[in-house]
């Protein structure tokens, strides 16, 4: 890739507090946990999707979270070697603001604006960790790629741990 392909991308290291192994991104003015029950509305397992809102799910049932943000103008590309399970899904922005909330209504940590303001996007959501059990030393952590891209299919692009298998066959169980 050259000089003038490179993607503007913004990155905000986050601790976002989690609780039933979830939290969520939510766009300015939408409310967290109005999330669709429709199967074909969330088929990568570890994302379900709402009007403005998307609930990640994580591998920790509560506690504090690594989380990594990146909001970029293009594809930022996905880390392969640095995560064990990676989803992409399309998401709709209505006002092209969008946060982390912690679950029930906790923390809302402002993200960088969406370089294309209200409109569509592409999630991808990368997991490391996930079936860490030992709370001495987890090593969960997630990342969160967010760039204008016209609505495609949902993806998954890399599958190993067993909690990610589990959320993906309940949500196609559905």
């Amino acid at each position: 890739m050259s000089a003038d392909e490179t993607p503007d991308v913004h990155v905000m290291e986050l601790d976002v507090l989690v609780d039933y192994h979830q939290t969520y991104l939510v766009d300015e003015g939408c409310i967290a946990g109005r999330i669709s029950d429709a199967p074909s509305s969330h088929p990568v397992g570890i994302i379900q999707l709402g009007e403005g809102t998307a609930l990640l799910t994580v591998g920790l049932q509560w506690g504090t979270m690594g989380f990594t943000v990146a909001v970029a103008d293009r594809d930022p590309g996905a880390d392969f070697d640095g995560y064990e399970d990676i989803v992409e899904i399309s998401y709709d922005s209505p006002s092209g603001r969008v946060f982390l909330e912690e679950w029930g209504g906790g923390k809302a940590h402002a993200l960088p604006p969406l370089p294309a303001g209200p409109g569509t996007y592409r999630l991808r959501y990368h997991a490391r960790g996930m079936d860490e059990e030992s709370w001495d030393e987890i090593d969960e952590h997630y990342l969160l790629q967010i760039w204008p891209q016209p609505q495609c299919d949902p993806a998954v692009l890399k599958s190993t741990s067993w909690l990610f298998e589990y959320w993906l066959n309940s949500e196609r169980s559905r």
